[in-house]
C-alpha cells in the first residue's frame, strides 16, 4: 500500500499512526496491496477554502474525501484491482472543537474522521438511516478493533 501523509495543519499529530490506521483499514475492506492513498491535514483557512470550492458550503469541516479511481470494497479471497483510492483531508482544529463536545481526545477523533473518510473513498455515505447505520458500524467497528491491536 502506499500511503501518504502530509500535515500542513501546523498541530502536531502521529503521521505514522495515521499511516498504520489507514493500512489497517484498507486491508480489512480487502484493497489490492498496491492502493494508493493520501492523508492530508490543514488548517481552517485552507479546509474553509476547500469546502466552499467542492462542496458549496461556508466554513471548515473537519473531514473531506476525493475519490479517484471508485475504487470499492474486495471480499476475502478477491481483493480490488490496484489504483489510486483517493485523498482524505482533515482539519485538526475542527476535530479538537468535535473531541471536547464528544468528551474524548483530539486523536481520537482525527483518527475516527480518517477511517470516516476512507470510507466515503470506498462509497459509503450516511444520508440514508440505513446507510447512516452501516456506515458507522463498520466505521466504529474498524477504528475499535485498530486501537485493540495497538
Amino acid at each position: 500500500m502506499s500511503i501518504e501523509v502530509s500535515n500542513e495543519s501546523g498541530v502536531a499529530v502521529d503521521e505514522a499512526e495515521f499511516a498504520a490506521l489507514a493500512r489497517y483499514v484498507l486491508d480489512e475492506m480487502h484493497l489490492h496491496p498496491q492502493t494508493e492513498l493520501s492523508v492530508l491535514l490543514v488548517d481552517t483557512d485552507t479546509m474553509s477554502d476547500l469546502h466552499i470550492k467542492w462542496m458549496d458550503e461556508a466554513g471548515p469541516t473537519d473531514v473531506l474525501s476525493f475519490p479517484m479511481d471508485e475504487l470499492r470494497p474486495g471480499h476475502v479471497g478477491a481483493v480490488t484491482p490496484a489504483g489510486l483510492l483517493g485523498d482524505v483531508v482533515l482539519c485538526p482544529e475542527v476535530a479538537a472543537a468535535q473531541a471536547k463536545a464528544a468528551g474524548h481526545s483530539t486523536a481520537e477523533e482525527l483518527l475516527l474522521l480518517t477511517v470516516h473518510g476512507i470510507l466515503h473513498l470506498l462509497g459509503y455515505d450516511h444520508a440514508e438511516p440505513d446507510e447512516e447505520k452501516e456506515m458507522f458500524d463498520l466505521q466504529r467497528r474498524l477504528l475499535l478493533t485498530f486501537l485493540a491491536g495497538r
